[in-house]
This record gives structure tokens, sequence and C-alpha cells, in this order.
């Protein structure tokens, strides 16, 4: 038991910790940009990273924490079949809450749309593109990802059934969607920013050395 439990727990660990992986904060450093945790919506995330003007770190740390989500469903699916789905909802945790950076992560955007795509490629296109049209017409990063989420949570259960793995998908988006609740609250009163637009709070010029 202890023996066929382990591959599990490898699992779930690894997807974890590389979860814990903040690539906003890794490509920030790379490039000599601020902490994206000191500007903006202080969230570390491509949008986020966005605002310095740099579309090279922002398109990187998107790829970054979006590849995680992918890499970890692909590891676990190669080595560990079983634990799938508890590693999809583990590093999905992991960029929420990563143990490298006190607990304080992003809201999971892209990891979610990794661990998607690695799940099931037709949910995972499918979500992008929702949050792509979403986005383009509206401009607004967190009402194209609150959207896609509905959308995802619903093709998961229409393709898994409500077995284990829409079970922990749907954890994963609820989560989701609770950390863009002060999004919520900004899109109900209006005040919500969009895309492209000018941030309320510029970033602060990079120290000589980077961060």
């Amino acid at each position: 038991m202890a023996l066929a439990s382990l591959p599990l727990a490898l699992a779930v660990l690894g997807a974890y910790l590389l979860g814990s992986v903040s690539f906003a904060l890794v490509v920030s450093r790379l490039f000599a940009l601020p902490d994206p945790r000191s500007y903006g919506s202080k969230n570390p995330g491509a949008t986020n990273v966005l605002r310095t003007g740099n579309k090279a770190a922002a398109a990187l740390t998107l790829l970054g924490d979006g590849g995680k989500g992918w890499l970890a469903v692909f590891v676990a699916s190669s080595y560990a079949p079983g634990a799938v789905a508890f590693a999809a909802l583990a590093v999905f945790l992991g960029h929420l809450f990563p143990v490298f950076h006190r607990f304080q992560g992003g809201k999971g955007v892209a990891t979610a749309a990794g661990v998607l795509l690695g799940l099931d490629w037709r949910i995972g296109l499918g979500t992008i593109a929702t949050w792509a049209i979403i986005l383009a017409f509206f401009r607004t990063s967190s009402l194209a990802a609150l959207v896609s989420a509905v959308f995802a949570a619903v093709f998961t259960a229409l393709f898994y059934g409500f077995g284990v793995e829409a079970a922990c998908l749907l954890a994963m988006l609820l989560l989701l969607v609770w950390r863009h609740k002060e999004n919520i609250a900004r899109l109900l009163r209006g005040e919500e920013g969009r895309v492209g637009a000018k941030a309320s709070a510029e970033p602060p010029a990079p120290s000589a050395g980077g961060q």
C-alpha cells in the first residue's frame, strides 16, 4: 500500500514545487524589471508584467506559467497515471500559494490553461480561444479569465462526467474565481482596468542592479 502510494505522493509534491516557481518573478529579475508585486495590480502574472511595457518579459511569463501546468500533467501521466488529476490541482495550488515566495502567488490563469492543455487539448484550446475572444472584445483580462473558467468547467463535466478529474478541475476553477474576487467587485462597479490602458500606478524604475 505504501509503495503503491509513493508515485502519487511524489507526483503531487513535484507538481506543487513546480507550481511554486513564479515565472513573473524569475523573468522580471532576468530582465532587471521591478518586482511585479510592487506595482499595478501587485499580481505576479503576465498581465501585470506587461505594465512595464516589456512585451517579451510578459510573453515569457505567460509561457512559463502555462508551461509548468502542462509539464506537471505530462510528467504525472507518464510516470503516475493515477495521480494526474491530483498533480493538476497541486501545480495550480503551487502557483497560488508558492512555498518559495511566502505562499503569495498569482491568480493562476496561465497555469490553469496549461493544465487543461495537458489533460485534454480540446478543452485546453477551447478555453484559450474563449479567453482570447473575450479579451479581444472587452480588453479586460479578469473578465476573459472568468468567462473561460466557466467554459472549462462546463466542458470538463461534459467530457469527464463527475469523476476525480472533474472534481479536481472544478476545485481549481473555483479557486481561480475566488482569486478574482476583487476583480469581480471592480467589474460590477465598472471600475476594472483594461489591457493596454495606462496603469493607475506606474511601475517604479528598476534599480541599477535589478531585482
